[in-house]
């Protein structure tokens, strides 16, 4: 099986890369924002590489990153989520801000993917909520700096959550500046203060 790819970029299309390795190219299925990373035509590259195989066919998929790589297991393993959607997923969500999506438990973010309806989004976010702190960098998800959100006073984290929901800001936003936040402030039962600096943190 081809777990990597060294080679010369080829062609880009619309959901492919063309790796020209020593002479043989290689269409290799990418997300949208590995496609818009790659180097100029001609230049060399190296992406990871899942290899599906069917009886009709044989598919490669090429990741710029172990987490992109790792990611796409996860959501491929979601029951009506397969590899194509999975690649959508990604084109419109860095792993960084899937991890968040789902700690945050934010379905509208992931239904930004084409293909992907409100009851994919929410078996993805049911499924892999589980799972996010055991994915690369998945703490991430859920802090900034050294303040992880589960040692945090539940209630006033969801308080101050909810109050930002309801100024408008996507829940995910709010997940990431609160827990920022709190990480800031002397009293975390300030709900006042928690807010003020949340709302900083979601101008800067």
């Amino acid at each position: 099986m081809i777990a990597q790819l060294k080679g010369l970029v080829d062609a880009i299309l619309s959901d492919a890369v063309i790796l020209d390795v020593h002479g043989v190219g290689y269409k290799v299925f990418c997300s949208q924002k590995t496609l818009s990373n790659l180097p100029a035509l001609g230049e060399g590259v190296v992406l990871l590489i899942e290899t599906h195989v069917r009886e009709d066919h044989i598919h490669l998929y090429g990741f710029a990153s172990e987490e992109e790589q790792a990611w796409f297991l996860k959501l491929s393993s979601v029951q009506g989520v397969g590899n194509r959607t999975a690649l959508s997923i990604l084109s419109v969500l860095s792993p960084f801000d899937l991890q968040q999506a789902i700690a945050a438990q934010d379905k509208t973010s992931i239904t930004r993917a084409d293909g992907v309806g409100a009851k994919i989004a929410l078996r993805i976010v049911t499924e892999l909520k589980d799972k996010v702190v055991a994915m690369p960098a998945g703490v991430a998800a859920l802090r900034r700096g050294n303040a992880p959100v589960s040692n945090q006073p539940q209630g006033v984290f969801e308080d101050a959550v909810s109050a930002l929901v309801h100024l408008g800001y996507q829940r995910s936003a709010a997940v990431n500046a609160v827990g920022v936040a709190l990480a800031k402030v002397n009293n975390t039962s300030d709900m006042q203060e928690i807010i003020k600096v949340s709302l900083q943190e979601l101008s800067a």
